[in-house]
């Protein structure tokens, strides 16, 4: 659910099939014989990750490998997802991290993995800045396509599973990749990236109890989808709240027959073009619009049986389990996009339970902003982590303001997200406030 900061991509001469007409998307007949993990097919290809400001520096990939891979769906069927590692020069094989990242669309061909391919003729992820100070510090970063191929966008259950079972399928390609059978793993994610982290982060100690992750950063959550819907709604970022009920609808058969028999005919064909657009085509076709106006009983439709039976299954973070690695999680009170209360509410739910986290909480930052600033204490954090430091046990909050960055955090960032932390903080970095 990030809108900002989208990068293109460099196109090259050669060009790359859309997923809708790549056979390495296409899902095998006998997809319930894998096991949860297990990689369908593999292939290498050429990147062009570009770096987000002018003439900054862009990660110098050895090698990128993609894995067709079987997870699981909302209602617990095998299906098939794509997943993309990528591998600076100097890599350490002893560490790795999961990106998730926020492509935030309802539409199979605007997957991370498709963007990633030198000569896709899309916008790649917003996330490609992150992914970018992580390549530089040596890492190998995987980075699923957590929606499935059919893009179930905002379904909890489905983006968890898939993310751990991208982990699982880059432990099985060892061999050929160079990562360590023995490497420390975490994750990361925010906004839509989030979603996707945090789900795994709660589901694996029943689905994937094999995997030991040092931790987990968590930007920007989305602790319930339905709040988001209300909160965006007729604003800025309302056209994710269309994108958002049909990849909802994608995985929930009920659903797409609600949408069918309850959108506004004269509507209809308005709503799924917003709806199956990418995230800056969405964005930009459905900002501002009032998403109940395309249901023939308003605001009213979101509340019955229906939708609400699949928002309680899929759509509210801490149902399914209590993560058992620790927790960093960075939020804007001002945040526009998912109320900070259900991000409080959250936290404080999970530590009665016994999860271990810690909570900033930004008094200044909002949504957009937050992304950015946050994310160099989050790789500082992730980075002791897969050093081997111990997080600290328990939980605890802390209030920063945006200026509350860490010195020696910022210097692993490289030079494009420094100097948009320069920017944004008007040349100012260091220590501001605390307590």
């Amino acid at each position: 659910m990030l809108t900002g900061f989208v990068l293109l991509l460099a196109s090259t001469a050669t060009a790359v099939l859309l997923p809708s007409q790549d056979a390495f998307y296409t899902q095998p007949a006998n997809i319930s014989s894998y096991a949860p993990g297990d990689v369908i097919s593999s292939r290498s290809i050429p990147t062009n990750l570009n770096g987000l400001l002018s003439g900054g520096p862009s990660p110098s990939i050895k090698a990128a490998y993609q894995y067709s891979y079987r997870t699981t769906d909302s209602l617990g069927n095998a299906i098939a997802a794509v997943t993309t590692l990528l591998v600076p020069y100097g890599a350490d094989p002893s560490k790795l991290l999961a990106y998730q990242t926020a492509y935030d669309s309802a539409n199979n061909d605007c997957s991370p993995s498709y963007a990633f391919q030198a000569g896709a003729n899309t916008s790649a992820t917003s996330d490609i800045i992150f992914i970018t100070a992580a390549l530089n510090q040596g890492w190998y970063v995987l980075s699923p396509d957590y929606e499935g191929l059919q893009a179930h966008y905002t379904s909890g259950l489905i983006s968890g599973y898939a993310t751990l079972d991208s982990v699982r399928a880059a432990f099985k390609q060892t061999d050929t990749s160079g990562l360590s059978s023995s490497a420390k793993y975490a994750m990361w994610g925010y906004s839509g990236g989030s979603l996707a982290s945090e789900w795994a982060a709660e589901l694996q100690p029943t689905y994937a109890p094999e995997l030991h992750f040092e931790g987990t950063a968590l930007g920007g959550l989305i602790p319930n989808v339905q709040d988001v819907l209300s909160t965006i709604n007729g604003g800025p970022f309302a056209g994710l709240a269309f994108s958002g009920i049909f990849g909802l609808s994608k995985a929930y058969p009920e659903l797409a027959n609600f949408l069918d028999s309850n959108l506004v005919p004269a509507k209809k064909d308005q709503f799924y073009t917003i709806a199956n657009g990418c995230l800056s085509q969405a964005s930009s076709q459905g900002a501002f619009q009032d998403l109940y106006s395309y249901f023939r009983t308003g605001k009213a439709s979101i509340s019955q049986p229906v939708p609400q039976s699949v928002l309680a299954k899929t759509g509210i973070m801490g149902t399914h389990g209590v993560p058992s690695m620790p927790l960093f999680v960075y939020k804007a009170v001002g945040d526009e996009v998912s109320p900070s209360v259900d991000t409080d509410n959250l936290v404080k739910a999970l530590c009665s339970k016994g999860a271990s986290i810690e909570y900033h909480k930004d008094v200044v930052g909002e949504h957009i902003t937050e992304a950015v600033t946050g994310s160099a204490n989050a790789l500082a954090w992730i980075s002791d982590r897969l050093d081997g430091k111990a997080a600290s046990e328990g939980c605890s909050t802390e209030v920063v303001a945006l200026t509350a960055v860490d010195l020696e955090s910022v210097e692993q960032l490289g030079g494009e997200l420094v100097a948009l932390l320069q920017d944004l903080l008007g040349g100012k970095l260091g220590p501001a406030f605390s307590g």
